[in-house]
């Protein structure tokens, strides 16, 4: 055999022992890669940006020159955009922050608080109050409490006043010197309120379930700190 057909036989034999290593799957393996097209957008660079949120005012005369109520908080969004500050997706969107400003008369007194029972001397034992609720109801002390929850101060003691002056639903912030500071809402009336408003006078009465509450009597005072919060409802 000469050198040539030993060279051929050599090739030969590395043929059939190689097809064989492929064919037992010795040396190769198959793995699926994915590979993506990024021709596109490789050289666009992207950038985060805080969309502000704004402020939407309305005024509102029921509350007190002043008087700032929140009735949306707002928050910031982001976005992604380009380099030219072109948006080009948005990641989280901003929410307006909603106020109220009021444009009312600025209600602070000093004046008398006294306190009073549903079954009080003269009270008809039921404890239904003069003034009808936001929603055309009637409040009663025996069945609902001296609490009543409204929508935007929560829950609040109740007062009664003279209504010519402090109309049904006012929100008063009340200093007193034995109870401390609370909101009230007026929902009732009376006419010591009535008479001694006539004169000048601001007198308010705390309502309670009964007269038999050891806080009636606590609530009385001459140097009581009235802050209207709200004309009204």
């Amino acid at each position: 055999m000469n050198k040539n057909h030993l060279r051929i036989f050599k090739i030969f034999i590395v043929i059939i022992l190689i097809a064989g290593m492929f064919s037992s799957g010795s040396l190769i393996s198959e793995k699926k890669v994915e590979v993506k097209n990024l021709n596109q957008t490789k050289r666009m660079i992207a950038f985060t940006k805080v969309i502000e949120y704004e402020t939407v005012k309305t005024y509102n005369k029921n509350l007190p020159t002043g008087t700032v109520v929140t009735k949306e908080e707002g928050h910031n969004g982001l976005a992604y955009v380009d380099e030219n500050g072109e948006n080009l997706e948005i990641i989280e969107s901003s929410k307006n922050a909603e106020i109220e400003i009021g444009t009312g008369e600025k209600a602070d007194y000093v004046g008398k608080l006294t306190g009073y029972g549903a079954d009080c001397a003269g009270c008809s034992g039921y404890g239904t109050l003069a003034c009808k609720t936001k929603y055309g109801s009637y409040h009663s002390l025996t069945k609902d409490g001296e609490y009543y929850n409204d929508e935007e101060y929560g829950k609040v003691r109740i007062l009664a006043a003279a209504l010519d002056k402090f109309p049904c639903g006012s929100i008063i912030k009340v200093e007193s010197t034995n109870l401390g500071t609370f909101d009230a809402i007026v929902l009732d009336t009376g006419s010591a309120m009535r008479n001694d408003w006539n004169k000048g006078i601001v007198h308010m009465d705390l309502a309670f379930k009964t007269e038999s509450d050891p806080a009636v009597n606590l609530a009385t005072g001459n140097n009581t700190k009235y802050s209207v919060q709200r004309w009204g409802y």
